[in-house]
């Protein structure tokens, strides 16, 4: 069987995870955070938006270009891509199966290499990263991709 990684994501948090067969039990090899996707927007950002006059008098507040949880969850993205890069050119996998929250499975396709692209052989848009091994294996095919 080839190398296969399985990456379990959201905005807050990545799980990695391998398989020996590809019908054996996930194995968790590496979770990391992201404490700032928890954060409410007026808890990222560090003040209110300034005001601006018009030359009428009227006043109306500047807004931001990007919404602070996006750009959380954005940045987030481009830590787990960073992630599965490296790995893939350590040669620790072969093949990439992605099970992600829809909005941040997005953003984490617009943030993989062409590359990684190439060893995505899954992909599942939905929330579980809080999941149990068991309940994470049973979202996947009974048996994984070999190609």
């Amino acid at each position: 069987m080839k190398l296969t990684w399985i990456v379990v994501a959201n905005n807050t948090s990545a799980r990695f995870f391998t398989a020996e067969t590809p019908s054996s039990d996930l194995v968790e090899i590496e979770s990391i955070s992201h404490p700032e996707g928890y954060l409410h927007d007026r808890e990222i950002t560090s003040s209110l938006p300034g005001r601006i006059k018009s030359s009428d008098g009227s006043g109306h507040a500047l807004e931001q270009a990007t919404d602070p949880k996006y750009h959380e969850a954005d940045k987030f993205a481009h830590t787990v891509g960073g992630i599965l890069s490296e790995a893939l050119n350590e040669n620790k996998y072969q093949q990439l199966l992605i099970i992600a929250e829809p909005s941040f499975l997005g953003l984490l396709r617009q943030c993989l290499s062409e590359q990684v692209k190439k060893h995505v052989t899954f992909e599942l848009a939905k929330n579980i990263t809080t999941h149990s091994l068991n309940e994470i294996r049973q979202h996947l095919p009974h048996y994984l991709p070999n190609e």
